[in-house]
Order: structure tokens, then C-alpha cells, then sequence
């Protein structure tokens, strides 16, 4: 790539995070002779601009961490150059008579709500667009299966698939090739990864953190779109898929795929959205020394929205390595403790010989996210009574990429390789397996539960007790 054109420079995204990825990623010397644009609808000079880029830029441009002598001149040298433009791109020719003094490849990244991206592409020509075009879009792809596939659709006639990047900065490359090397790479896991052996997997994203100032966009998404339908089930994928030829992104993909389009919430053991999915919203209560409102009473909060801030479903995987085994896809707000892990469970051993003493626990493998980690649940004997089993933990630090997470996203990016990137057919399936759960939370067949913030959860859900 030869630039790099942010639509939405002046927003937030852009400033808390998708500059600094970049500014990591020119640093670290992993983009070079890259050009930097940015537009926006606000009306900003120029110094404004330089602004932004000074404050995002700051943590890149100071020495030590991974940033080199050479990539910190090259960052600077792009800053300098960079430049600002008030644009409205969903104006009819606006968006492309301005890309045709634009050198290309280009990278077109639209750090815009999702309606405004949709908007903008469909007033977008394919003639427009200079040769190599690469189109990035943020995530939620649609609000639905129905206008995922639209959004598909229209950018189909722009740019070829391979083109086009739907960014999941929670899919960044330690993420996905951890998990990828942990399975495919011993034997002993693989042998037994499958519903043989395994009781049921656990993706938990709980946060410590609430609202954030970001009700305007939270209050309408809730726990359920804003992590479970992308991020979560994407992980899931990942963990549950057959093993790829290669890591090339048709491959990995196209793997990916096949989980997705096996799976839905529910199976024929568990039918009813009440026994398969879960929600609940905080209460007022305390994290840490930190006092937090109701959900209800913060700034920009709808109550007639009936958001959840925490929410679980049991997506069953129809094929025959999973057969029957629950993936159990939890993610919230306001917990007391941040967790962010997947959790093996494997099925207790078929007999215990009589005179061991000691609680038998079933073996668990943890995969974290952030900081990446791996742990290993054991029962051994001892120490002291050698007929008593005691609790060890096997714990190990996993490889991870000094890049931010949209650092990572980026390079694959601008090195032109979506491997990274969600395809257009599984955006698809994975509104279409959760919503089934979202149709029964809106019409309040599954009822509304309660958490003080700074607990665990409900009680009464096996997750908050883990």
C-alpha cells in the first residue's frame, strides 16, 4: 500500500485506536513509505490535525519498546506529510472524485458507523477507486444476516473479496496463530480435541470496565452484538476447526467457515432459547473502591432499549468432532474481575480407583487473551499423603506481537494478505446463529436478570462460579 486514507479521522475510533496502531506499526519498521490522509465531516485545520497525530503518535515516538531509530524518523517524515480533509462521503462523486488525487494502492479505511460505510459505498463507482483498492471496515457488518449480505453485496461490485478487510481487532495474529500452534502442533491435544473427550468449552469476555462514555453506540448494541456475534463466535471457529493444509488465508478461512455454518444456538438436547441463552444488566454496586451507578441511570442509557450487559449463549456445533458438546459464549460489563480466557473442560476419567482421597477435578486448559497465556489444571498426588490428589497448575506465557492490536490488523492490511480479516460468508452466519437468541431476548422470552456491579454475575449461571 502507498496510503493509508482514514474515513472518520476526526472520531473517536480513530484517535484511541486505530492511530496508535499505526504509529506502532511505521515505528517498529513494519510499514514503510507509507502515506498517512485523513477526512472527516468535521471542519478541521490542519494544526488540528497535527494535533491528533501528536497525541495518538506520542507513545510510538518516545524510545525504548519497539520502536527503532529509523522508524521513528519514518514516522515522523509520515506525520509531517500527513493531511486532513472535511469530506462528506456519502455525498453523490464526492468520496471518489476526491480518491483520484490520491496516490494509490489505496487503503480505504471507513472508521464510520456502519450505516454511514454502507451509505458511502453505495455511492461509490468501482471506476473511482484506484487500481488496487483495498476497502477495511469496522465491525458490525450489518444488524442482521439480511443486511450483512447487503453490505456484501455492495461492496462486491467494488472490489474483488480478497480486497476487502472486515477488521476484528480481538482476531489479531498472537490470537489466532497461539491457538492454531497449541492444537496443531502436539499431538496429545489433538488426539483428544473433539467430544470424545471434552466436556464443554468456555470464551469469556469479562470486563471490570462499564460504560465508558460510549452509551450512544452500547445502549443500542448490548453485550450480545458488541462481542458475542463477532468476536466470540470467530474465536470459537478457531478453536473448534479442522486442521488447515496451511496458514495461507484460503485455507484458514474457508475452515473457519465450515464451524460457522455448523453451528446455532441451541441443539435438539436443549431446543428452547430459555435453556441456551442468557442475559442480565447491572445494578448499582462497587468495583474495587470505584462506585457504579445502575445501568439505568447512566448518561445517554434508554431504558425502553432493555440492554444487556451481560449475556451467554450454548452455540452447539452440528458436526461429528462436536457433536453434544456446549460452547458457552459469555461476555460483559461491570464484573468484578476482568476475564478474558478460553477455558477446555474435558470429561472426568472414566474410573477413579477406590482409595484415592481428595477432590477429583476435571482437567482444564485455559487459553488468555491479553495477556496471552496458556494454563493446565492437573490432578497429582501429593505433596504429604501420597494417596490424597491436590490441584496444580502448569503455567506457561504464550507468544505475543509487540503491535497493538490494530497494528496487526493493519499490517495484513497493507501487506495485502486478509487472513486476518472476517470473510464475507461468515459475517453472514454468524448473525444468522445468534439471532434466533436476539429475536427471544427482544420479545422477552428470556427474562431480564440482575448483577450488583463488582460481582461476578448471576449467581445461579455456572460461569459467574468458575
Amino acid at each position: 500500500m502507498k496510503t493509508l486514507l482514514i474515513l472518520g479521522a476526526s472520531g473517536d475510533l480513530t484517535g484511541r485506536l486505530l492511530l496508535p496502531g499505526v504509529a506502532r506499526l511505521i515505528a517498529s519498521g513494519r510499514a514503510p513509505g507509507l502515506a498517512l490522509v485523513g477526512a472527516g465531516s468535521d471542519d478541521w485545520s490542519a494544526q488540528k490535525w497535527q494535533e491528533r497525530l501528536a497525541e495518538s503518535f506520542a507513545d510510538a515516538l518516545a524510545p525504548g519498546g519497539e520502536s527503532t531509530p529509523a522508524g521513528i524518523k519514518e514516522l515522523k517524515a509520515v506525520a509531517k506529510a500527513s493531511t486532513y480533509h472535511q469530506l462528506d462521503v456519502t455525498a453523490k462523486g464526492e468520496l471518489g472524485q476526491f480518491l483520484r488525487d490520491v496516490q494509490g494502492p489505496v487503503a480505504l479505511y471507513f472508521a464510520l458507523p456502519p450505516a454511514i460505510s454502507q451509505k458511502a459505498c453505495q455511492v461509490l463507482k468501482k471506476k473511482d477507486l484506484p487500481r488496487g483498492t483495498r476497502l477495511v471496515m469496522e465491525k458490525p457488518f450489518g444488524s442482521s444476516a439480511e443486511s450483512a449480505h447487503a453490505l456484501n453485496v455492495t461492496l462486491a461490485k467494488l472490489v474483488a473479496e480478497d480486497h476487502i478487510h472486515r477488521v476484528d481487532h480481538f482476531l489479531g495474529k498472537s490470537t489466532v496463530l497461539n491457538i492454531m500452534g497449541l492444537r496443531f502442533a502436539n499431538r496429545l491435544l489433538e488426539h483428544s480435541w473433539n467430544g470424545n473427550h471434552i466436556e464443554k468449552v468456555e470464551i469469556i469476555f469479562d470486563e471490570d470496565l462499564t460504560l465508558e462514555n460510549r452509551a450512544r453506540y452500547y445502549d443500542h448494541a448490548g453485550a450480545g452484538r458488541d462481542m458475542i456475534q463477532s468476536h466470540l463466535l470467530q474465536v470459537m471457529a478457531i478453536i473448534a476447526m479442522e486442521p488447515p493444509a496451511t496458514l495461507g488465508e484460503m485455507d484458514v478461512r474457508s475452515s473457519i467457515a465450515a464451524v460457522l455454518r455448523a453451528s446455532t444456538v441451541g441443539n435438539a438436547a436443549k431446543p428452547n432459547l430459555l435453556d441456551s441463552s442468557r442475559r442480565a444488566r447491572y445494578t448499582a454496586g462497587n468495583i474495587g473502591k470505584r462506585k457504579v451507578p445502575d445501568y439505568l441511570s447512566e448518561d445517554g442509557v434508554d431504558p425502553a432499549n432493555d440492554t444487556e450487559t451481560l449475556a451467554e449463549v450454548e452455540v452447539y456445533i452440528n458436526n461429528w468432532r462436536w457433536a453434544g458438546v456446549p460452547f458457552i459464549l459469555r461476555s460483559g460489563k461491570a464484573l468484578g474481575r476482568a476475564r478474558k480466557e478460553a477455558v477446555v473442560t474435558y470429561k472426568a476419567v472414566p474410573h477413579l480407583p477406590l482409595g484415592f482421597n481428595g477432590l477429583d477435578s476435571p482437567t482444564r486448559l485455559h487459553i488468555g487473551f491479553g495477556p496471552e497465556t496458556l494454563t493446565l489444571d492437573l490432578d497429582v498426588n501429593g505433596p504429604g499423603d501420597l494417596f490424597t490428589l491436590d490441584r496444580v497448575r502448569l503455567e506457561t506465557e504464550l507468544a505475543r506481537d509487540p503491535l497493538l492490536p490494530y497494528g496487526e490488523v493493519l499490517e495484513g492490511v497493507l501487506k495485502a494478505d486478509p487472513l486476518l480479516s472476517v470473510r464475507g460468508d461468515t459475517a453472514e452466519e454468524c448473525w444468522r446463529i445468534v439471532e434466533p437468541a436476539f429475536a427471544a431476548w427482544k420479545a422477552g422470552t428470556v427474562p431480564m436478570e440482575e448483577y450488583a456491579a463488582g460481582s461476578d454475575g448471576p449467581a445461579d449461571w455456572t460461569t459467574s462460579n468458575d
